[in-house]
């Protein structure tokens, strides 16, 4: 959500600002391939296991879905939902290809919708980072979940992003980025906010933990585009806010400048914290 998300415009979320473009969901597929390994592993240690029934909240192209359905196996099922109509018809056309039975995809806000049963777990990735209220949604969702379920969300705090030695351009993109999205209504450092908006929702105190993207040269050719893409579909708002013009972006060469100045210092950049919290229903 965001960066993949759930939509336009309901009352317990804030329209997404990536959209559900053809490029958007290309970065989409680059995001999965950086962040899933983290997202697992936050899954893992809150639970998910084989045969549960799992909602997905803010599902996008899929990803979280697909992998959600890896942890339960045949023996369980995963629904996704998603307000977006053609994020939907992306994450159905997956699911055909990929020949999951055990996933199902329906438009929506989990928030405010009703299901045949009960969840044994709900989970989300980048999706409560832009709700107005994530205590609202998460008492909202957790109606939909057993006694003894478990809810996890992986969200972002993006004060963690930095390098060493300092590298000027991808600073200032990763700088660009937090601030457009700060004056568009988001909330950057939703991650370490976790803890009071499970309690919040009068959920039990979350387990939490904190990993991050990490690494140099060679290895870091899908961070670096990740990081651009997010600055070009950006721009037009980061225009419009005052953060940076396109004079100051240079979208053209934003990618080989950066990849320039990490290859020439030698350099390690890390990606913004990645923070999952989860707890369970009494």
């Amino acid at each position: 959500m965001s960066d993949k998300g759930i939509g336009n415009g309901a009352s317990t979320e804030t329209a997404y600002v990536f959209g559900h473009s053809d490029g958007e969901l290309q970065r989409l597929a680059t995001q999965a391939r950086l962040i899933d390994p983290i997202t697992r592993q936050f899954f893992v240690e809150a639970g998910i296991a084989p045969g549960m029934r799992v909602l997905d909240v803010g599902s996008g192209a899929g990803d979280v879905a697909f992998l959600a359905a890896e942890l339960v196996g045949r023996a369980g099922a995963v629904i996704g939902t998603d307000r977006a109509p053609r994020a939907i018809a992306t994450a159905r056309a997956r699911a055909k290809v990929l020949a999951l039975s055990n996933v199902s995809f329906h438009e929506g806000d989990p928030a405010e919708m009703s299901f045949d049963v009960r969840f044994d777990a709900i989970v989300g990735r980048y999706v409560l980072v832009f709700s107005p209220d994530p205590a609202v949604m998460l008492r909202k969702l957790s109606r939909h979940l057993r006694t003894g379920g478990v809810i996890v969300f992986h969200e972002p705090d993006r004060r963690g992003a930095c390098s060493l030695p300092p590298l000027p351009t991808y600073d200032l993109c990763e700088h660009w980025i937090t601030e457009t999205l700060r004056l568009m209504g988001n909330e950057p450092r939703i991650g370490l906010k976790l803890y009071a908006h499970f309690l919040a929702a009068g959920m039990p105190p979350p387990s939490m933990s904190l990993r991050a993207v990490i690494g140099g040269g060679a290895d870091s050719a899908d961070r670096l585009h990740f990081v651009a893409d997010q600055v070009a579909t950006l721009l037009p708002e980061m225009e419009r806010l005052g953060v940076a013009t396109s004079a100051e972006v240079q979208i053209d060469t934003l990618l080989d400048r950066m990849t320039s100045e990490l290859v020439a210092g030698g350099g390690v950049t890390v990606g913004r914290s990645e923070i999952g919290a989860w707890t369970y229903k009494p």
